[in-house]
């Protein structure tokens, strides 16, 4: 039995291998075998045969019988394990060919080696392969208290959980700062947090001196890679979010992109985390920024950060143009060669479970590109995620989203942009309820539009006001407005902005009591679309909830279910969860009017899910009636 122990350096790979040797070591009644290969010290690896002619003398072979060709040697070795049992600990491990001649020949022997790397060739020779990963802060918080001794772990606890989570549950990190408390016993464990704050000092705190040193065990690591792994390592740590796919490998690297990245993986330095989706330990990150700034250039940098922004940027547009193709957009450009291997999409679901999964990713790199001087890009990034925050609503995000977003219009000085990111910023801080600033964004929104002859926008930023009114209550001034709108677009010729306004008109109407002429705008919202030149199936779609709605308002049960299923079907086709999610709640509100309380749970469960994940506040209202279902406990 093969068992191979992969991770990071100081991840305790090595701790645990012999751990488990003391506690198993009455199965193996003939010993133990142990020797350090030296993989990843700063040495030369020990080459196989050294380590077999230690192993043969440990098995009492004379110095001067022990053979020196290395086949030879193998071959004494399987034979004088062939009957025993022995536990073998192969530590720190370079390759699989050094491991390879080591195996004992008894199948009642075991082997268990450490590597950084995970030594896939293995497998082959029956190997188990053992991904060994950080600790969990609880175990963390165990072992800074074991080392640091007396009380002071226990009586800040809060700060103690903080420091760990800086160590990355990293031991040889919680050792490092564990260390330092023991050698202090002045100092808090909150002053040790207010040292490793700082990201950029943190490796030089957690590195006191070279036998016990982050630095140092990375750097071992960092110097067996081949240069184009080098190179990608210290690229891959100036992407700003979390997780990446392989597809930001190939936008950074030119050649040996693939290669380059499944030696990061196997050298445990990049974690594969699932099927195509990998992600840096944050202290190997800290470690890999800090190769990159002493060993790339300013511009070099910045390259590799642009590059990475403008493949975000690609994908995103080709996602928005399949999601929303009707809508009003400026052109994107790219500084270098338009970026390589971007996803493309078939249909709407594929492209907005592509901007869900890269979601946090392209908010991180709108910001980062306005960091560094690149307003256009910044503004494109947030523009991009309108179809996403139209489906997926995302309410905590869209706020930070479009304060960057107007920053970044105003610094690269383009009123249509700024027009555009003010109203969509109106919109958040109305779904908020902060309705006081939502009413002056879309005033300066109205006001950047005119200001530039864009009729079109400034109806866009009036009709921001009037579904502020109808948020606030306010039905009488909500209905005059759309009303306005409704005629405006009408002297305009857009009929697809007329379609998009009727269909809240209609809603609107519909919640003064005037459901036959809400149905009457509904109706005409949906024949507006239907002659349009290209299907826009989204807005189709609201109608038919609008419609479903409005019929439920009028007491139309039968009418509403009938309606509501053909709106959650369409929804569901599109894959908008905030579509969904109101046909759910239309279906259940007939079901409950029909005396269905089974189907009307289920359908308010599925609302409430939906309302939770896109971070509604109407999942509280869902709650409520879903309460209001249960049978009353008692005695």
């Amino acid at each position: 039995m093969v068992t191979v122990l992969s991770g990071p350096g100081g991840v305790g790979k090595t701790a645990l291998a012999l751990h488990w040797a003391h506690r198993t070591r009455d199965r193996f009644h003939d010993g133990q075998l142990y020797v350090d290969l030296a993989g990843f010290s700063g040495d030369q690896p020990v080459p196989p045969d050294e380590a077999l002619g230690l192993f043969l003398r440990s098995l009492g072979v004379p110095p001067g019988r022990v053979p020196v060709e290395l086949v030879e040697q193998a071959a004494l070795y399987r034979s004088l394990t062939a009957d025993k049992a022995l536990l073998v600990l192969l530590d720190n491990a370079f390759s699989a060919a050094q491991v390879r001649p080591l195996i004992p020949g008894s199948a009642t022997s075991a082997v268990v080696v450490t590597s950084r790397s995970r030594l896939t060739g293995l497998v082959a020779d029956g190997a188990r392969l053992v991904d060994i990963g950080p600790l969990t802060a609880s175990s963390s918080v165990r072992l800074l208290d074991r080392a640091v001794g007396g009380t002071r772990v226990s009586e800040e606890q809060d700060r103690a959980r903080a420091l760990v989570v800086m160590c990355g549950g990293l031991p040889i990190a919680v050792r490092v700062a564990a260390a330092r408390l023991a050698a202090r016993p002045r100092w808090s464990v909150k002053r040790v947090v207010a040292e490793l704050s700082d990201e950029r000092g943190r490796l030089s705190v957690l590195s006191p001196s070279h036998e016990l040193s982050v630095q140092t065990t990375f750097d071992l690591s960092y110097r067996a890679l081949h240069p184009s792994a080098a190179a990608l390592y210290r690229r891959l740590a100036l992407h700003p979010g979390h997780d990446f796919g392989s597809s930001i490998a190939l936008s950074v690297l030119d050649d040996g992109a693939g290669a380059a990245l499944e030696e990061l993986v196997e050298g445990s330095l990049v974690e594969e985390i699932k099927e195509d989706r990998y992600r840096f330990h944050d202290l190997l990150r800290l470690h890999a920024r800090e190769k990159a700034t002493a060993e790339d250039g300013d511009d070099e940098r910045a390259r590799t950060v642009r590059r990475i922004a403008e493949w975000y940027l690609a994908g995103a547009q080709a996602a928005d143009r399949v999601v929303t193709p009707h809508r009003r957009r400026l052109p994107y450009e790219f500084a270098d060669p338009p970026p390589v291997d971007v996803p493309s999409f078939t249909g709407s679901e594929a492209a907005l479970a592509w901007l869900e999964t890269e979601r946090a990713n392209l908010i991180a790199t709108g910001r980062e590109a306005l960091a560094h001087g690149w307003p256009r890009l910044a503004w494109q990034l947030c523009d991009v995620l309108w179809p996403l925050l139209l489906h997926h609503k995302h309410y905590r995000d869209r706020l930070g989203i479009y304060e960057c977003g107007v920053e970044a219009a105003r610094r690269w000085g383009d009123r249509f942009a700024e027009a555009d990111m003010l109203k969509r910023l109106g919109l958040a801080c109305s779904t908020l309820r902060r309705f006081e600033e939502a009413e002056e964004h879309f005033l300066a929104s109205e006001a950047c539009a005119n200001a530039i002859g864009d009729r079109r926008g400034a109806i866009d930023a009036r009709e921001g006001i009037a579904l502020l009114r109808l948020d606030r209550g306010q039905l009488a001034d909500a209905v005059a407005r759309f009303g306005e709108l409704v005629r405006d677009n009408r002297e305009l010729g857009a009929d697809r902005a007329l379609a998009l306004t009727l269909i809240t008109f209609g809603r609107t109407l519909a919640k003064v009591g005037r459901a036959a002429e809400a149905l009457a705008a509904l109706r005409e919202a949906d024949e507006l679309m239907a002659a349009l030149p290209e299907p826009d199936p989204y807005n189709s779609a609201r109608v038919t909830v609008a419609q479903a709605e409005v019929h439920l308002g009028a007491d139309e049960v039968r009418l509403a279910a009938e309606v509501g299923h053909r709106a959650l079907q369409a929804m569901r086709q599109l894959g908008s969860d905030h579509g969904m999610a109101q046909a759910h709640e239309v279906l259940a509100e007939a079901a409950h009017r029909s005396g269905s309380a089974d189907g009307a749970a289920e359908h308010w469960q599925q609302a409430l899910r939906l309302l939770t994940k896109i971070g509604s506040s109407r999942a509280a209202h869902v709650e409520q009636r879903l309460r209001a279902l249960e049978p009353p406990t008692g005695g």
